[in-house]
């Protein structure tokens, strides 16, 4: 019997892993599973537990919204997050999977939690109000109250992608006490506290914060934030970093006499890459970590087949100073070993994709969440000596034995102003000698992101349906270094579009299965501008989709959570000083020359890239006597196409594979 197709609906049987976490005796691994619900159109969650060694793989709880798991310092217990009707709590369940607890009751749900290194209180961060008034009343009250009157802004940037319109709280941090039940707010004010870590004398909590206390300076446009620390004996808070970082994530040493810190200075905006520093934790002046390296610290690879966030933080090696992180370059994110004043050594090799981390207590093993090209990521175990890698889950590998893929080849283009631009393509499987099949141009969003040969189900779906698939990295893109990724800042349209265009070229002289008359492109975020910018730019393109896309840069300026920088950062100005500089940079602009059929679709509540920037692309469109088409997604904001609910990410895909069969294929 033949394999089957990876068609759209494919995406109801997979499984995502994430969220290892190591238990401290016996190494075994407790990891989040989460699955589809097709019947009622979302995702359920739990967490099992596999040994080391990638044996005796079992449920550990049995609710359907479990998440974020962390052993007790002991081993006898395993902390994670439920969400039941009082929102996501912090709950415990033994090890042997007998006995569960709820630990928290926290008015606003909880956010993010860590035990204590003596295992007798957890540290956890929760909304709050700083109206008195307001906190003294129930979530009902408060929704009813809320109900009654407008809602007032005086922030600058009142809202954010992912979280809404801003409810005027506080994330806060909180401490439990195991065996007494009492609780204790640690901090309040005017700013958000997260991250929170402990010391490993458990003496004292440290955390990230933006804390302004002058008027002049803006928060919500200060670029940088700090490592607070506060010793539980006198509870008294210090900052311990000196606004000079865009700090992303951080963690103390063994000794606890450091802080490792991936951050950013912001040289270039958003386009800036990562470096690895460290800090004393009594404060002082932050130090680059390694010699001086010219790659993007951290998981930078668009997938939408990942789950979970990326590593809490960079690593040290059990009782060492050298220091674990992740590094994204060409294509691959890998496990690096970092030393002061040395080059990093790469741990693992090949074509791999690693966005989690954590590690054994011995150090013997880092353990992390991977994928590779033959399917959706699993749990997997490295040797911090040899590299080796050993998949201690399996959770896709029948699905992935039935189905017929196709597997990336490199390919690499050399542009005339020196920059050697990657990509790759896909053939569509059982492709005949001979045949000439349409190409699909898909192009990442960013742009400061990176696109890798590891499995993806939406380019796997376009192969399927028959189409040589076309990806690359162009100026912008991390994981080529610094010149590269801020090489599309300021002259955006400008290199980046002629970097797609040559890969194009290359692909069409390389491969004479592709046929040069049925050419499509489709982006979405970043990628869904530069589809609005190519079809004003050029008529070799027959059918092209944009997803979630920006059309005015004038009206996304205010429209856009990020539309202050990122305006001023991409294209280099703002409405009222460059208007006609952001106005020949819009795609609107330029909208009589489009020509060929668009498919525009968008997420309702998207604050990044909001709807109406594809509803003023549709409506000139239109009036202007164009073919196109517009599918808005209700509930559904910017990252709807990778999270989203399960009917509209599979409808979209079969939207998609639609359009290009009636434009390219003539409906065939």
């Amino acid at each position: 019997m033949g394999k089957r197709p990876i068609e759209p609906e494919v995406l109801l049987e997979y499984q995502w892993v994430s969220d290892p976490a190591v238990h401290p005796l016996t190494s075994a691994v407790a990891y989040m599973v989460k699955e589809i619900d097709p019947v009622k159109n979302n995702y359920r969650t739990h967490i099992r537990v596999v040994s080391i060694e990638g044996e005796d793989d079992t449920p550990l709880t049995d609710g359907d919204k479990d998440s974020s798991p962390l052993w007790s310092p002991d081993g006898k217990q395993l902390a994670f997050l439920r969400i039941k009707e009082d929102g996501k709590q912090v709950w415990t369940v033994s090890a042997d999977a007998t006995r569960i607890t709820q630990l928290t009751y926290a008015k606003r749900s909880v956010g993010n939690f860590v035990w204590s290194p003596d295992g007798k209180m957890i540290l956890y961060s929760s909304k709050v109000s700083n109206d008195m008034n307001l906190e003294s009343l129930s979530l009902e009250e408060a929704r009813k109250d809320e109900g009654s009157r407008g809602k007032m802004y005086n922030r600058t940037l009142p809202k954010a992608e992912g979280a809404g319109w801003w409810d005027g709280m506080y994330t806060h941090l909180f401490l439990l006490y195991l065996e007494s039940g009492a609780i204790t707010q640690l901090t309040s004010g005017n700013y958000n506290a997260s991250q929170p870590a402990w010391s490993p004398d458990g003496q004292e909590i440290a955390f990230l914060a933006k804390i302004i206390s002058d008027a002049v300076n803006d928060p919500d446009l200060v670029p940088y934030n700090d490592v607070y620390t506060m010793n539980l004996t006198d509870m008294k808070l210090k900052k311990r970093t000196i606004s000079t970082i865009n700090i992303n994530q951080f963690n103390y040493s063994p000794d606890g006499t450091s802080f490792a810190i991936i951050g950013d200075d912001r040289k270039y905006g958003s386009g800036t890459q990562n470096r690895l520093y460290t800090v004393s934790t009594s404060g002082g002046t932050i130090e680059v970590f390694p010699a001086e390296i010219d790659m993007q610290i951290g998981n930078y690879i668009l997938n939408d087949v990942k789950s979970g966030m990326a590593a809490p933080g960079p690593l040290f090696v059990p009782n060492g100073t050298e220091i674990y992180s992740l590094g994204t370059s060409h294509g691959q994110v890998h496990l690096y070993r970092f030393a002061k004043n040395v080059a990093p050594e790469a741990v693992t090799k090949g074509d791999i994709d690693i966005y989690q981390l954590t590690t054994t207590a011995e150090g013997t093993f880092v353990v992390g969440t991977a994928m590779d090209a033959q399917g959706p990521a699993e749990i997997v175990r490295i040797d911090t000596q040899t590299g080796r890698v050993l998949r201690l889950t399996n959770g896709n590998k029948k699905l992935m034995d039935d189905l017929n893929l196709s597997v990336p080849e490199e390919l690499w283009v050399d542009v005339p102003d020196g920059y050697p631009l990657q990509g790759w393509i896909m053939k569509p499987p059982g492709l005949s000698v001979g045949q000439k099949v349409p190409l699909a141009l898909v192009i990442h969003g960013g742009p400061h992101a990176m696109y890798s040969p590891t499995y993806s189900h939406e380019l796997q779906t376009l192969a399927a349906e028959g189409y040589a698939v076309l990806f690359a990295n162009p100026r912008g893109s991390f994981g080529y270094g610094q010149d590269f990724a801020q090489g599309c800042r300021g002259d955006f349209g400008g290199g980046d579009y002629e970097d797609l265009m040559a890969m194009v070229d290359t692909a069409l002289a390389r491969y004479d299965y592709i046929d040069d008359t049925r050419l499509g492109v489709i982006g979405g975020s970043y990628g869904g501008l530069m589809t609005n910018w190519i079809v004003t730019q050029t008529k070799r393109f027959r059918a092209a989709v944009s997803q979630r896309s920006i059309s005015n840069w004038l009206s996304f300026y205010g429209l856009s959570d990020i539309g202050i920088s990122y305006t001023e950062g991409i294209v280099g100005g703002n409405p009222w000083d460059q208007p006609e500089l952001l106005w020949q940079r819009s795609p609107l602009a330029h909208v009589k020359k489009v020509e060929v059929p668009m498919l525009i679709m968008h997420g309702e509540q998207d604050l990044r890239c909001p709807i109406g920037q594809s509803d003023e692309w549709y409506t000139a469109l239109k009036r202007l006597g164009k073919k196109a088409r517009l599918i808005r997604y209700p509930g559904s904001n910017h990252s709807f196409l990778k999270i989203g609910k399960p009917s509209y990410r599979v409808e979209a895909l079969e939207e998609v594979n639609s359009w290009f069969n009636e434009h390219l294929r003539g409906g065939e």
